[in-house]
């Protein structure tokens, strides 16, 4: 590995392309290499270690990155389109303006990650932990969220949400954030608060457990 840091060192220092296009690069150590704007299209980067990596503006596409350590890595407008990063090590990266689309999230680790608008369409993300991850203006239309952990992360309302595939654990979570709300002057609210199945489905959130929150009751009308 150390030819390939030495390869890097030298464009850096002739001022010369980075490229790596489809190069072996499975279990390399290039922890806090600077890979900025590096063409690493279709690489095998499987078990690498790329933590603390400078890859802003690194040309990822199709890359191999399943179970890459990347924490903390810097991936700021990365090109990782169609990439996979299946259970990859992403805690606590910089993914901001990153092009995630169709790329191959499935459990990924991305906990404290900044993905502030990142684009993320059809990105699969079943199964991956986004607790406390930026989402902010990131774009999820048409992604798979199923299974993901998105306790505190900023996850927002938005245009960019529509479309998201969902599964009972989310949508009994956000139900339950609603049916906790202090909703005034909608009747039409008051009748499905109380509706039995909608109670059924908000208790079912795996947020009452794990953060000691209570049950959602029936809401008596005079409480109105």
């Amino acid at each position: 590995m150390k030819t390939i840091i030495a390869y890097v060192n030298e464009c850096r220092k002739n001022g010369t392309d980075i490229v790596l296009r489809g190069a072996d690069l499975q279990e390399a150590n290039l922890r806090g290499a600077d890979l900025r704007g590096a063409d690493l299209r279709g690489a095998d980067l499987r078990w690498a270690n790329l933590q603390e990596a400078n890859l802003r503006g690194a040309d990822l596409r199709g890359a191999d990155l399943q179970e890459a350590n990347l924490r903390g890595a810097d991936l700021q407008e990365a090109n990782l389109r169609g990439a996979d990063l299946q259970e990859a090590n992403l805690r606590g990266a910089d993914l901001r303006w990153a092009d995630l689309q169709e790329a191959n999230l499935r459990g990924a680790d991305l906990q404290e990650a900044n993905l502030r608008r990142a684009d993320l369409r059809g990105a699969d993300l079943r199964g991956a932990d986004l607790r406390w991850a930026n989402l902010r203006w990131a774009n999820l239309q048409g992604s798979d969220l199923r299974g993901a952990d998105l306790d505190f992360a900023g996850y927002e309302l938005s245009c960019k949400t529509i479309g998201i595939k969902a599964d009972k654990r989310l949508v009994s979570q956000l139900l339950y954030h609603l049916c906790r709300k202090d909703v005034q002057d909608c009747p039409e609210w008051d009748e499905l608060r109380n509706d039995e199945r909608v109670i059924a489905l908000a208790n079912q959130s795996h947020v009452i457990a794990d953060h000691g929150l209570p049950e959602i009751e029936p809401q008596a009308q005079e409480d109105k």
